[in-house]
């Protein structure tokens, strides 16, 4: 790695890390200001953020990117205002900073506190997603964070463009526009660089796809949030009512299938399959799905093609859906065991005692009852927007927010307590 590479990275960094203190410095009400701001930016220079888009979709079509790819990089005026209302909720959220989540008093008399405080600096790594440029700065910045954003060579126009936004608002605020931080050469270096910065990076999430977040992890000397693919179920229990299993069937599996809270993976009681599974396999068919099932699937369909055992750990990302029939709950939980990513599990059933066992029985970061897995997102589940969805069992797992962008810390109150009082003087 060359040595201008290494001083790039290092002195964004730094200069990053020293903003962070102007960042945490700021009252709650002012973080919530300036995160309005960002949001009026991305508004009022929308049509430049669009065409720097466009360009990016050009050369992503020309480039032979995937469909699930090119539905994460492109971005219209709905997709950027839903961007803006995004901001606009994080900002509206309680600050975290400060929050005292736990007071005792000990028989000694201290008061011993649980306190939120932020992290520091944050490096963001992530693939295709102009959005994640807006929805990681606000984040970072409501938990008092500063945040060095790597995006995909793809994203590159869509994220300058974002970038140049929110450092308009930093700017407006009398704010260090190295808070936010956009790394703009998007080579692997950099990255391998970013992620040796021990003692300045106190976090790194990436977000994308399989390899980038398996190179990230592997070459990290900082600590990692991961996860590392989506490989949701649908479990439709002998006590389901169907139509609200095949609502979220068709939700779950063809309103967006690039994304990582989309279905993969269809898991059928024997009792229901008579009823459900010929109107799963119709609807399924109606809306494109390719469906590759076990032996008692394909007895319902001529159109199924058989599934082998990689299609059952397989993140497709695309209209393929893996069936499979069981006999209990119990063996759908084994299979989900065997095969899941720990993501998103749903199940379909009217019987309470099976949602309890299903919810006890999954290990996931999110677990759904007669809902759909498409709710597995940050925005949904009430926090604005999300960094990442994380399936590494640290300090945060599922959807990150803004609190999972602070970490909490002890503080002691006394009045002149000491340990070991009869090691003191007079």
């Amino acid at each position: 790695m060359s040595s201008d590479v290494r001083g790039y990275v290092r002195e964004l960094a730094e200069r990053a890390r020293e903003a962070q203190r102007a960042i945490a410095a700021l009252e709650p009400q002012e973080r919530r200001q300036l995160i309005e701001g960002m949001a009026a930016q991305l508004r009022q220079q929308g049509a430049a953020v669009l065409a720097a888009n466009a360009g990016d979709m050009a050369r992503a079509r020309e480039a032979g990117l995937a469909p699930a790819q090119l539905d994460r990089l492109m971005l219209d005026a709905a997709r950027l205002e839903s961007m803006a209302v995004a901001l606009e909720e994080v900002a509206a959220q309680p600050d975290p900073l400060g929050e005292v989540t736990r007071r005792d008093r000990r028989p000694n008399g201290i008061v011993i506190e649980r306190q939120r405080v932020p992290l520091g600096l944050i490096a963001m790594i992530y693939e295709a997603r102009p959005n994640v440029t807006a929805d990681a700065a606000a984040l970072c910045v409501k938990a008092g964070n500063a945040v060095v954003l790597r995006g995909g060579s793809e994203a590159r126009a869509s994220n300058a463009a974002i970038a140049a936004c929110l450092h308009a608002a930093l700017r407006e605020h009398g704010l260090p526009e190295a808070a936010v931080s956009l790394v703009a050469d998007a080579s692997r270096e950099h990255v391998l660089e970013l992620l040796q910065l021990t003692g300045l990076v106190d976090l790194a999430i990436p977000r994308g796809g399989e390899g980038l977040i398996r190179f990230v992890a592997e070459h990290a000397r900082v600590p990692v949030i991961k996860h590392y693919k989506g490989v949701c179920h649908l479990y439709v229990d002998a006590a389901a009512d169907p139509v609200k299993a095949l609502d979220l069937l068709v939700d779950g599996k063809a309103s967006r299938p690039g994304v990582c809270n989309a279905l993969e993976t269809l898991l059928v009681h024997r009792d229901i399959v008579p009823v459900f599974m010929p109107l799963a396999l119709e609807v399924l068919a109606n809306r494109g799905v390719e469906v590759r099932g076990c032996a008692r699937t394909r007895t319902w369909g001529d159109a199924v093609r058989p599934a082998e055992e990689a299609d059952y750990a397989a993140e497709f990302l695309d209209l393929i859906l893996a069936v499979r029939v069981v006999d209990s709950l119990a063996e759908a939980l084994a299979h989900i065991q065997r095969y899941g990513s720990d993501h998103t599990e749903v199940i379909a059933t009217e019987d309470a005692a099976a949602s309890d066992a299903f919810i006890a029985g999954t290990r996931s970061s999110a677990v759904m009852v007669n809902a759909s897995s498409r709710f597995n997102d940050g925005g949904q589940l009430g926090l604005g927007a999300e960094i990442g969805i994380s399936t590494t069992r640290l300090h945060a797992y599922g959807p990150m927010g803004a609190e999972s962008l602070t970490i909490e810390r002890f503080v002691v109150r006394g009045d002149g307590q000491v340990r070991h009082p009869e090691s003191m003087a007079g």
